[in-house]
């Protein structure tokens, strides 16, 4: 159960990934709500989750969710794109109350709402591809939508190395995407449905025609968290703007209901868990992060 009256305005947001992808994701969230305290967890002993079967995805979410409400935690966001599209139903019935966000649904509205032709290609890990919950949320947005979904399982291999652009990336880059983008009708807009991603960009924006929309899953998501859920057309804006050729999504200031208070006090401190190798986290996740990030600032638990 969500923390209630002062203990919610003193409470962290939540935030878990299989490992360090769904650090893009609390970047932005640290961007959108700079006074908000997070803790993050990555379970980096049972990762990835993108080749784990649903029912098993759904169990490891379920303990992750556990652990972070076990430290008081007022939100969740699930900075995984392989939970989110496996285990939201379960997480939300198992913490009534306390707010649940994944990553799929913002991204795939983003994704609606900055498409013109209704023609969008979504990348993935193998598990998001195969799942069609990205194909599912767009058609339910538009139903005339056309998805084109390619799984490109190496690029995550590629970010956990460091390997972020450059002859190589582009190459890999080149040959998962220029069959998505190469016939006269291709989509004109591109949703990064993986949280590692958002790091590979430049290699990506390399190989892409230059008016395709980048759909940044991590922004998508931070902009949904941070904005009113009737917010109207200001959140239709936060989202448009994550589709926008080169745009960087800017959210605008207001909160959901459970988040509101929390955000006006001073704080914007982070707590790192992992379940596994403090060091390689530290490590990759700087990446990820765009910032320094010590061993020992990492607490290494069990689930």
């Amino acid at each position: 159960m969500a923390p209630r009256g002062a203990a919610a305005r003193r409470a962290p947001i939540g935030v878990f990934d299989s490992g360090v992808g769904g650090l893009t994701v609390l970047k932005a969230l640290r961007t959108a709500l700079p006074d908000e305290d997070f803790i993050y967890l990555g379970d980096t002993a049972r990762l990835p989750y993108g080749t784990k079967s649903p029912e098993t995805v759904v169990r490891y979410s379920l303990q992750c969710a556990a652990a972070l409400v076990a430290r008081g935690v007022r939100a969740l966001v699930v900075a995984c794109n392989t939970a989110s599209a496996a285990a939201l139903p379960a997480l939300s019935a198992a913490h009534p109350g306390l707010p649940v966000t994944g990553v799929i649904e913002p991204g795939a509205q983003a994704a609606v709402a900055g498409s013109r032709s209704g023609h969008i290609a979504v990348i993935g890990t193998e598990g998001t591809i195969q799942g069609g919950a990205y194909q599912r949320a767009i058609r339910e947005r538009r139903g005339t939508a056309r998805v084109a979904a390619r799984a490109c399982s190496l690029f995550v291999a590629l970010a956990e190395e460091g390997w972020t652009e450059g002859p190589l990336v582009e190459g890999v880059a080149r040959r998962y995407l220029e069959p998505l983008f190469a016939p006269a009708d291709a989509p004109d807009t591109l949703v990064l449905g993986c949280t590692h991603f958002p790091v590979l960009l430049p290699a990506i924006r390399a190989v892409i025609p230059p008016g395709v929309r980048v759909v940044d899953s991590a922004a998508t998501t931070a902009a949904a968290v941070a904005t009113q859920p009737a917010a109207g057309a200001a959140r239709e804006a936060a989202l448009m703007s994550a589709a926008q050729p080169g745009a960087t999504t800017s959210p605008s200031p207001g909160l959901p209901a459970g988040l509101t208070e929390g955000a006006a006090r001073a704080g914007g401190r982070t707590t790192w868990l992992a379940t596994d190798g403090a060091e390689r986290f530290a490590r990759v996740g700087s990446l990820f992060l765009g910032a320094p990030l010590s061993a020992g600032q990492v607490e290494v638990i069990d689930l």
